[in-house]
C-alpha cells in the first residue's frame, strides 16, 4: 500500500512561516516531540486502566536516540500509536488546519505574543530542523497494520505500510545541514535536562533512564519529609545553602496547580541573582520567568510551579493575559502569607531567627501588595538596637508613653547605621528613648509604606535632628547664654564654616549633649535619596546636600567660647569644635582632615 496526497492548504509552504512565527529557539523541538510520546504513552496507560486494552502494557518509556552517520534522530514510544488513518487524520488534518488558522491570524504580526495556544502544531516544529520527516507507526488495536508517513516540509506527504511489530510510533527525523549540532550527544542531553527533567513518564537517552517521572509536588505532603523537600531542592539548586522553609502548593478548584516554592537565605542587602521559580505544565517545563503568576515580591523564592490551567501560546513560550494567572497570583500570595502567620504563631523565636533572611520578602510583599500587608501587619518584625523584636502592634505600645509628641504622634526613631550615627543612638537612649534598626535597601520604601498604613506615627532618622526636636514634647530647655551671646556665637562659626550648605543654630540642649552636632532635615534627605534610587523626585537630586549644625548653647566648651575676648581664640575653638562633629559623621574630608589631625597633634 502507498498512497501519496496534497495537504489541503492554501498556503504554498506552510514550513518556512511555522519556523519563523511559531519558536524562537529551535531546540523546542524536542520537547514538543518527546511530549507528545509521552502522552501517547499515557493514553495506552490510560486505556489499559479502564478495561479498553487488555494486552502487555511492557515497559512504558519514551526513548531518544541519534545516529550521527546517517543524520538521523529519533524519538520512539511504546504508546497507543497510529493507523494510517488516524495519521492523515491528525498529522495531516486536523493540525494543518491549525496551520491555516495559525497563518491567517497573525500573518501580518512580527511575533509571536498574541498567539493562543490551541493549534496543536507541536510535532511540525520537526521541520525546523529537518529536511525530511518520517513517522512509523503502529496502533494498539489489534488486527491493526503498521503505517509509514514521509513529508520533505512541503505540501506534499506519502503514506504506506510499514514493517514494525510492536505498538507505538517511532519520529524519525533527517535533520537538515544548518541543524547539525543537534546531532552531539551533549547537545540533546542538555535539551533533555532542560525540559524533560520531570517528564511523567522514563526518559531513555543513550541506554539510561535522564528524568524523575515522580518529582515530590505531584504527590501529597502528608508523604514526604523534610529530607525529601531538602533532597528535591538540592536536585533543583545543587551545591545551595539550604532553603529556610518552603510551602507546599496544592489546588483543584478553581484551577489547578500544584508546586513547591522555597525560601532561601537572603541577606539585607538586596540579592539581585535569582535562581528563579521554574513553570511546568503537566510535568513539562516552559519557562522561568515566572512575573504574572507569582508575585513581584516572591521573585527571589525558588522552587517549580505547575499548572495546565495555565494559558500558553501555540509555542508555549508565553504567557497569555487570563483571569486565571490572577487568581493563581492570589492564591500563591494568600498561601505565602499562611505559611509565615503559621511559623509565626508556631515557634516564635525560630521565626526571629529567620527574620534577617525573610524581612525582605515581608517588607517587599507589603510595599507592592496591599491584600499581603493586611496579613502581614501581624507577623512583621522590627528589631531595635538592643536586638529585640517587635511586631508592629507590640513597638507601638512599646513606645507609646516615652514617645508620643505633644501633638499626640508616636514617634518612632530609627537607624540606618549603627555606627556611623552611634552618637545620636546614645543621646536617644540617654533619654530612655526605643531606636530601630532600619538598615536595608528596602527599608525607606518600608518606612514610607508605614507612615501611610499607620495613623498618628511618625518615622525619624535618628540623626536628623537633635534629639529634643525629634521628640518635641513642648519642654524646653532654658540656655544659659544670653540672645546676645547666641548671636556671636552663631556669626562666629557661621564664619569659620564659611558654607553656605551649612546651615548654624545655637539652641539650648542638655549640658550632657556634645557641644555641637551634623544633622540633615528628614524630608530633604529622603527626596534626596528617593532621587538617586529612581525615585522621580528629579528636582531633590540636584539640590545640594545641606546640613544643619546645631551648636550647644548650655555645653561648657561654648561658654568658654562666648567668653573669650580674642577673635582668633574663638575661631580657633569653633574650629575644633565643628570639625570634630564633623568627622563624627564621615564628612570631614580632604584638606580639612588632614589639617585637622595635624592641628591635633601639634596640641600634644
Amino acid at each position: 500500500m502507498k498512497e501519496t496526497g496534497n495537504i489541503s492548504i492554501h498556503t504554498e509552504n506552510i514550513f518556512p512561516i511555522i519556523k519563523k512565527f511559531l519558536y524562537s529557539d529551535h531546540e523546542i523541538f524536542l520537547r514538543e516531540l518527546v511530549s507528545n510520546a509521552v502522552d501517547a504513552t499515557q493514553k495506552i496507560k490510560r486505556l489499559s486502566s479502564i478495561g479498553e486494552f487488555n494486552g502487555e502494557l511492557g515497559d512504558l518509556k519514551v526513548q531518544v536516540s541519534f545516529d550521527k552517520d546517517k543524520k538521523t534522530i529519533t524519538i520512539s514510544d511504546n504508546g497507543i500509536g497510529m493507523t494510517a488513518e488516524e495519521i492523515k487524520k491528525y498529522i495531516n488534518q486536523i493540525a494543518f488546519s491549525g496551520a491555516t488558522e495559525f497563518v491567517e491570524k497573525y500573518k501580518d504580526q512580527g511575533d509571536d505574543k498574541g498567539i493562543i495556544g490551541h493549534f496543536g502544531l507541536g510535532f511540525y516544529s520537526a521541520f525546523m530542523v529537518a529536511k525530511e520527516v518520517e513517522i512509523i507507526s503502529k496502533s494498539y488495536q489489534e488486527g491493526s497494520e503498521a503505517a509509514r508517513w514521509i513529508c520533505d516540509g512541503s505540501t506534499e506527504y506519502s503514506i504506506s505500510s510499514a514493517k514494525k511489530k510492536t505498538r507505538g510510533t517511532d519520529i524519525i527525523l533527517h535533520i537538515a545541514e544548518d541543524s547539525e549540532e543537534f546531532l552531539e550527544e551533549y547537545r540533546l542531553k542538555s535539551i533533555l535536562d532542560k525540559y524533560g527533567k520531570f517528564l511523567p513518564m522514563p526518559i531513555e537517552f543513550q541506554e539510561k533512564i535522564i528524568n524523575n517521572p515522580n518529582p515530590i509536588w505531584t504527590k501529597s505532603p502528608s508523604d514526604l519529609t523534610d529530607e525529601d523537600y531538602l533532597q528535591f531542592y538540592d536536585e533543583l539548586y545543587p551545591m545551595q545553602e539550604k532553603p529556610l522553609f518552603w510551602i507546599h502548593l496544592n489546588v483543584d478548584y478553581p484551577f489547578n496547580l500544584t508546586g513547591i516554592l522555597y525560601f532561601p537565605k537572603v541577606k539585607n542587602e538586596m540579592q539581585l541573582q535569582r535562581e528563579k521559580i521554574q513553570l511546568y505544565s503537566r510535568q513539562v517545563f516552559i519557562t522561568d520567568e515566572v512575573k504574572d503568576i507569582v508575585p513581584e515580591f516572591l521573585m527571589l523564592l525558588h522552587g517549580v510551579i505547575d499548572s495546565p490551567d495555565i494559558p500558553l501560546n501555540v509555542s508555549r513560550s508565553f504567557l497569555q493575559a487570563d483571569s486565571n494567572v490572577k487568581k493563581i497570583n492570589s492564591y500563591i500570595t494568600k498561601k505565602v502569607a499562611d505559611k509565615l502567620a503559621d511559623l509565626f504563631k508556631a515557634d516564635r523565636a525560630a521565626f526571629e531567627e529567620k527574620f534577617a533572611n525573610i524581612g525582605l520578602f515581608v517588607k517587599y510583599g507589603m510595599i507592592s501588595d496591599e491584600k499581603f500587608m493586611e496579613r502581614a501587619m501581624n507577623f512583621c518584625l522590627v528589631q531595635d538596637t538592643n536586638d529585640k523584636y517587635f511586631t508592629l502592634d507590640e513597638y507601638a505600645e512599646e513606645v507609646q508613653a516615652a514617645q508620643t509628641d505633644k501633638d499626640g504622634n508616636k514617634v518612632y526613631l530609627y537607624t540606618t547605621d549603627e555606627q556611623q550615627q552611634d552618637a545620636f543612638i546614645q543621646s536617644a537612649k540617654q533619654k530612655e528613648y526605643s531606636v530601630l534598626k532600619l538598615d536595608s535597601l528596602i527599608d525607606s520604601h518600608f518606612i514610607q509604606a508605614m507612615e501611610a498604613k499607620l495613623e498618628k506615627t511618625q518615622w525619624k532618622r535618628v540623626d536628623a535632628d537633635r534629639i529634643d526636636k525629634l521628640i518635641d514634647t513642648g519642654i524646653n530647655l532654658e540656655a544659659v547664654l544670653s540672645d546676645t551671646q547666641k548671636e556671636s556665637v552663631k556669626k562666629v562659626f557661621e564664619e569659620t564654616l564659611n558654607d553656605k550648605q551649612k546651615v548654624v543654630a545655637v539652641e539650648a540642649m542638655s549640658p550632657d549633649e556634645l557641644p555641637a552636632i551634623v544633622t540633615q532635615n528628614e524630608f530633604m534627605r529622603r527626596m534626596s535619596e528617593m532621587s538617586k534610587n529612581g525615585g522621580g523626585m528629579g528636582m531633590f537630586g540636584s539640590m545640594p546636600t545641606t546640613y544643619n549644625i546645631t551648636v550647644n548653647a548650655n555645653h561648657p566648651l561654648i561658654g568658654k567660647l562666648a567668653g573669650l575676648e580674642s577673635e582668633d581664640e574663638q575661631k580657633a575653638l569653633a574650629k575644633q569644635i565643628s570639625d570634630l562633629a564633623l568627622l563624627s559623621q564621615n564628612l570631614l574630608t580632604g584638606a580639612d582632615l588632614t589639617a585637622f589631625i595635624k592641628r591635633t597633634i601639634a596640641k600634644q
